[in-house]
């Protein structure tokens, strides 16, 4: 995610930790969102739940847990528990919006997060010395890392909603969309961070 934000760092760095933990920590969300659909969305929370579950073992193993982790074991088991104690007409509802709800519950933890900790930060913080940590470069990029993924999941919401009342047309909603989305977010998740600096760092 964000590497040391330092003046002296000049030769490149291979991609830190906290960016493969970010994108860990959205393949819950991801797997939910490719298998859900209305005859398999129950199969798509169990899975989810797993794989979230396996994600953070090694973080709940040491008594701590990302806010997006956080929010796939929790948002995932209550789906699952749903889908074993009600009955498939108290569900219709669900199965039809299950892809909106799970994507526009990952934007509102991103802007949420904006009003205390960006939601990034936590990742970032692995691999960025503490000294850093309040820095307003930290910050900013942080800031701007976690609006860019609420608007692209945001944006997602409406492309998922858009899918169910256009029928016609779901498989560039519910595909097409989402994955250029998601290709574009994570190519400016690798980038934004060492560009800003370049230009912050100096003029700093």
């Amino acid at each position: 995610m964000v590497e040391q934000a330092t003046t002296e760092q000049t030769t490149p760095s291979k991609k830190p930790p906290g960016t493969v933990n970010v994108f860990l920590s959205f393949a819950p969300w991801i797997i939910f969102g490719v298998v859900a659909s209305p005859s398999t969305w129950e199969y798509a929370a169990l899975a989810a739940l797993v794989a979230a579950l396996v994600l953070s073992a090694q973080d709940l193993l040491q008594g701590r847990i990302r806010i997006l982790d956080a929010a796939g074991i929790v948002f995932f088991a209550v789906l699952s528990v749903l889908a074993l104690a009600l009955n498939r007409a108290d569900l219709l509802w669900l199965e039809t919006y299950a892809q909106v709800i799970s994507n526009g519950l990952v934007a509102v933890i991103a802007f949420a997060s904006l009003l205390h900790d960006p939601f990034t930060a936590q990742y970032a913080r692995e691999s960025t010395p503490r000294q850093y940590w309040d820095s307003p470069v930290f910050r900013h990029i942080n800031r701007v890392l976690t609006t860019y993924w609420g608007v692209t999941f945001a944006v997602m919401t409406a492309s998922t909603w858009l899918a169910i009342h256009f029928p016609g047309q779901d498989d560039w909603f519910n595909w097409v969309v989402p994955v250029v989305l998601l290709v574009i977010a994570v190519k400016f998740t690798q980038r934004y961070p060492e560009t800003y600096k370049s230009r912050a760092v100096p003029a700093g």
